[in-house]
Parts: C-alpha cells; sequence; structure tokens
C-alpha cells in the first residue's frame, strides 16, 4: 500500500540533511528520505485551499488526536488541562533548562546521549552531569548505583532522559523508569523526558511513557512528545509538553510562553491531527520497513565488517555501531570513512561519556540507498585497516 522504496532526489530543496557534495552520502542527522503520510499530504493541501496564513490557535481536535494516540497506542491517558504545544522539541527543553535552573547548575543526563542536549545546557550557561550508562557490549543499562550517587552529590534540580534513548536504540522497561524516577524523586530532581522517538519501534515491541511508570514518575516529569520523528515532520516545529502536577504543570506554561513557543504555525497542527488520527497503517509500514532495514544492516555487518558490532536497539531508526576493534577516536572515524567514500556518519564522540568508539548511522531510507551506504561504509573501514 505505501512504498518506501522511491529514492527522492532531495539535492537542491533547502535540505540541512543534503547540503553536502556531490559524491556524498548522508546517514547522519535524524531526518528520513521518506516523504511524509500521504494522509498529511492530503491535510495540507486541504488546508491550502485557504490563502491566508496568520496567527493560529489550537482546535479542539487537537487536543482530541494526541490524546487518543497516546491512549490507544501507549496504555497512557494525558489529561487535557495538563497538555500544551510547543513549537519544538529541543527549543521547549531548552525553554524549561532556563527558566526552571539558574547559570552554573548541573543537569543530569545519562550518557552518552542526544548531543544537542548538550547545547542547549551549556549554551545556557549551565553544566552537563553525566552518568555514564553500563555497555556490555551488545546493550547499554542504567547503573543505578552510579546514578543514585551522583544525583545525591549534585545540588542539580533536573534530569533529561531520552526515552527511547538516542543514539543507543534502547527502549527503557518500566522497571527502569520506576527506578529512575525514584531516585529522582528523592532528591527533588524532576525529570524532562524526551519521547520523541516513541513511536518508531521495532514491530511487536513497546515503549513505556516515563508518565505511565509510577505515580512518583508522574507526579515529577514533564514529558515532551511529538509526530515529528515517525512522521518525517521536523521542519514543521510541531510537538506538545505535558506535566501532569499543577506546580509543575503551571511553570512549563510560563516558561514556554515567555519564549513565545506556545503558538502553532498554519501547518502545525493540521500535521499532527493528521498523523494521529490517520497516520497509523503508514507508521506501521514505516515500522516494518526500518526493522527489515535493521535486518539488512546487521546481516551485512556479519559478513562484510565483523568487527563493527551493531548494537542492538528496538528503539529509533538510528544505528549505533560499536568500532571499538580499530581504537581510532570516533570524530577520526567518521571524518577518514566520509574523506575515503563520501558516507557522512555521525561520530559517536559527540554524544558524550562512552560514545567516543561508536559511529551512529540514519537507515531511514530507501534499501538501494541503505545498500549504497554499507558498500561505502565496507570500503572506509578497509581503507582504514590497510593502513
Amino acid at each position: 500500500m505505501y512504498n518506501f522504496d522511491t529514492v527522492i532526489n532531495r539535492r537542491n530543496t533547502d535540505s540541512f540533511k543534503w547540503n553536502i557534495e556531490e559524491n556524498e552520502l548522508p546517514m547522519w542527522v535524524a531526518d528520513m528520505d521518506f516523504p511524509t503520510a500521504p494522509e498529511i499530504t492530503a491535510a495540507f493541501e486541504e488546508r491550502l485551499k485557504h490563502p491566508v496564513f496568520g496567527y493560529g490557535r489550537l482546535r479542539d481536535d487537537w487536543f482530541d488526536a494526541y490524546i487518543s494516540w497516546w491512549k490507544r497506542r501507549h496504555h497512557f491517558e494525558i489529561k487535557r488541562e495538563s497538555l500544551l504545544f510547543c513549537a519544538g522539541v529541543v527549543p521547549g527543553i531548552n525553554s524549561i533548562i532556563r527558566h526552571f535552573t539558574s547559570p552554573g547548575d548541573e543537569i543530569i543526563m545519562l550518557t552518552p546521549t542526544y548531543n544537542h542536549f548538550y547545547y542547549c545546557i551549556e549554551g545556557a550557561g549551565r553544566k552537563v552531569l553525566e552518568v555514564e550508562l553500563d555497555y556490555s557490549g551488545y546493550k547499554y543499562s542504567v547503573n543505578f548505583e552510579r546514578l543514585e550517587i551522583a544525583v545525591k552529590n549534585s545540588d542539580s534540580t533536573l534530569m533529561i532522559v531520552c526515552n527511547p534513548q538516542n543514539p543507543t536504540g534502547t527502549v527503557w522497561s518500566r522497571e527502569d523508569l520506576k527506578k529512575i524516577g525514584e531516585i529522582c524523586a528523592k532528591n527533588n530532581v524532576t525529570v524532562i523526558s524526551d519521547e520523541i522517538h516513541c513511536d518508531i519501534i521495532t514491530p511487536e515491541k513497546e515503549y513505556v511513557p516515563f508518565a505511565s511508570a509510577s505515580e512518583t514518575c508522574r507526579n515529577n516529569s514533564i514529558t515532551f512528545i511529538a509526530p515529528t520523528k515517525a512522521f518525517n515532520l521536523a521542519g514543521l516545529q510541531t510537538a506538545a509538553v505535558f506535566a501532569e502536577n499543577d506546580t509543575l504543570h503551571k511553570r512549563v506554561i510560563s516558561a514556554i510562553e515567555k519564549d513565545e513557543l506556545s503558538m502553532p504555525n498554519s501547518f502545525a497542527a493540521s500535521a499532527a491531527i493528521a498523523a494521529f488520527t490517520k497516520g497509523e497503517k503508514w507508521l506501521a509500514a514505516l515500522n516494518d520497513y526500518i526493522y527489515k532495514n535493521k535486518m539488512i544492516v546487521r546481516d551485512f555487518l556479519r559478513m562484510e565488517i565483523p568487527d563493527v558490532q551493531l548494537v542492538w536497539g528496538d528503539g529509533t531508526y538510528l544505528l549505533w555501531l560499536d568500532c571499538t576493534s580499530f581504537g581510532i577516536d570516533s570524530k577520526r572515524l567518521a571524518s577518514e570513512i566520509r574523506t575515503t567514500t563520501g558516507l557522512y556518519l555521525m561520530a559517536g564522540g559527540y554524544y558524550g561519556k562512552g560514545g567516543s568508539r561508536f559511529l551512529r548511522m540514519n537507515i531511514a531510507c530507501p534499501q538501494s540507498m541503505l545498500l549504497d551506504g554499507l558498500e561505502r561504509l565496507k570500503t572506509g573501514i578497509n581503507s582504514i585497516m590497510q593502513k
């Protein structure tokens, strides 16, 4: 029903991802090379029939779309009165950091984690307190003893959790989230949960909203959600945030409104409504396709580049590749691969502690493009090993 095999030429379209040299292949930034669901495109076309694009407001069905989606798919009912529009997840997190903390304060993160969190924290004059995840050679887990010591010994009042985790693809269990919530609440630390990747999940697997893990988590968290990653709508700056604790909710409203993030553009609400009311079949097909892409990468690495280990994760369309065996810093490794083959990957060092021997690969692309990328990776790795 839906075709994800067609390669769409995105060069010369003002694409941030594809602003590269002619021979290069970008598999770095979290931006899919698939068109969005046709049901969403149809909603845009309908909106375009009216030629005025003035200031907008949220319709009732925007609230209904979010609430219904999370209740139906993720078994969590968001209170309508706690739900707010936000013009982007990263801008929203940036706003919370600036309004909930003071310059010099520490923000806690489990690392390696999304690089823009560092930019938000350090750009606001705050400090990053990294708590490195345990890595078994195949998967990641939280070292709760290490986390508790770090939280107790810090004056921090905020922790950012990425759920599912970017870049490792880890989908945190209910028990993991519950323990994180308990440690933070006991030490007066509020949790910001970035759940933007929550709808890109291995078929038959399920993500757990942080706020649903326990009453403690529900009452001590601020959650950011959006259709943008799952439906490839990042350029629209359409997201939502909720905090079910009344005191937190009021502080979130104040922050988001002061930073002018509370008003949707002319297409932001229509996109979210169409995604969450009409996009479910498309999303199911997308998740199947991404899972097949993941299997292609797994098998290719095993057969062709066994020194590169795929770290299995059930979330996101971003693969975390363990390149420890080469003993080369990831920034140098990514640079040499790009120079040699044109393949543009993200160096794991940008994601903090624990990332310096890893690469991140975006596989949300047609399979022909993926195979091209894998062959380039093989060529780049072989070139490095021959030096």
